[in-house]
């Protein structure tokens, strides 16, 4: 390079610009094929374009000299009306030119993502536009750059929201068993007979396997979390929640309360255990938790199952209720508390909202004060994979 330059071949460093100079055809075209940009010329009177070699290209047309063409037919049916939109602003004046990004169809059935720019360089004596000159250039490959960083995004939203799930489930949940621990204890120092202390030593047992089985469970979690999806396995509803009851048998006894499993025992679903164990027990705890004081608690559960395979199941307790009309907005917030409960952090509803919706269901409340609430469950027991 520096032989060629050290000859007749050398360029100043200072060069004149000359505006007015007019580029022949060849300068053109040398132009246009090295930018992959193709340049379409529309007369509306006549209802005839002219494209440019490259861009017959990138709209997938074939070269021919003369030949009918539907434009529309080639745009992609989602994005033909953002196109149309954007061109109609430019056709009445509201915008100086028009940019479209979309997809079209080309001859074999695949789509491409283009570039399409224009505006109107001559109008009639009405406004109306005559001739539009405009470029289009293929985007395809910046357009999966991006799908690539939305799905990436997605996955990092994904993963952390599992995260939070589990963290939540460590702080919420254990600290039912901390509890039961503590109280058995207690009870069990305060016994006075063999008997008492030996029913006592069983119900920590129980805890104390529940909490094993517990602990396994979120091990896996752990060592899953850079999956995409979450783990699942088949349940039987039943069965998982009358094992959930018996990790609250303690304070379901505190309260004197009765719990009415009305779940239908066929019924099977494909969901994460650590997760139906969570929503499940929170919503008893909720339910005790908030009991009435001047009667005995009482927890209604039931399910139906659709032709569809549509789960639903309802939580229906006798408690204080909750005035919806105030609190309606905030009941599944985070760290959001409504009967000044000294114990309450406002994490349990907004975790269960949490894991329900993870597992691709939904949540919905009815309570009335000194009534009652009902929690609604939907969701669907197919695996989805």
């Amino acid at each position: 390079m520096t032989d060629i330059l050290d000859k007749t071949y050398i360029i100043n460093d200072i060069v004149d610009v000359n505006s007015n100079l007019n580029y022949d055809k060849f300068t053109s075209q040398f132009a246009l094929e090295n930018s992959n940009i193709g340049v379409w010329d529309f007369h509306l009177k006549t209802n005839t374009v002219h494209y440019s070699k490259e861009a017959k290209e990138v709209l997938c047309i074939e070269d021919n000299k003369y030949a009918a063409f539907n434009w529309k037919k080639i745009i992609h049916p989602d994005d033909f009306e953002n196109l149309i939109t954007v061109l109609k602003k430019h056709y009445d004046g509201e915008i100086p030119y028009y940019i479209s990004e979309h997809r079209i169809v080309c001859y074999n059935g695949k789509h491409k993502w283009v570039k399409d720019s224009g505006r109107v360089i001559e109008r009639d004596e009405l406004g109306n536009p005559l001739r539009i000159i405009g470029t289009v250039c293929d985007i395809s490959e910046r357009k999966e750059r991006e799908l690539e960083i939305v799905q990436n995004l997605d996955i990092i939203t994904n993963q952390n929201n599992r995260l939070q799930n589990f963290a939540h489930i460590v702080t919420h949940n254990l600290k039912e068993y901390t509890g039961n621990f503590e109280s058995l204890l207690e009870f069990y120092d305060e016994a006075e007979t063999i008997e008492e202390k030996n029913e006592l030593i069983n119900h920590l047992k129980t805890v104390s396997n529940s909490l094993s089985k517990t602990i396994v469970n979120l091990n896996e979690i752990v060592s899953k979390q850079s999956a995409r999806k979450i783990e699942r396995e088949k349940l039987n509803i039943y069965q998982c929640m009358e094992d959930t009851f018996k990790i609250m048998d303690l304070e379901i006894a505190n309260k004197k309360a009765i719990i009415i499993n009305k779940v239908n025992p066929q019924i099977n679903i494909y969901a994460n255990r650590s997760y139906m164990e969570s929503i499940i027990q929170n919503l008893a705890s909720n339910a005790l938790k908030y009991s009435h004081p001047k009667r005995k608690p009482i927890l209604n559960i039931d399910s139906h199952l659709s032709e569809d395979e549509i789960l639903t199941i309802t939580v229906t307790d006798n408690g204080i209720g909750v005035d919806l009309n105030k609190y309606g907005n905030d009941i599944f917030g985070l760290y959001r508390t409504f009967h000044g409960n000294e114990n309450a952090e406002g994490v349990g509803l907004y975790l269960t909202k949490s894991q329900i919706e993870t597992l691709g269901g939904k949540i919905e409340i009815k309570s009335e004060v000194n009534i009652g609430t009902t929690f609604t469950i939907t969701m669907n027991i197919k695996n989805p994979e």
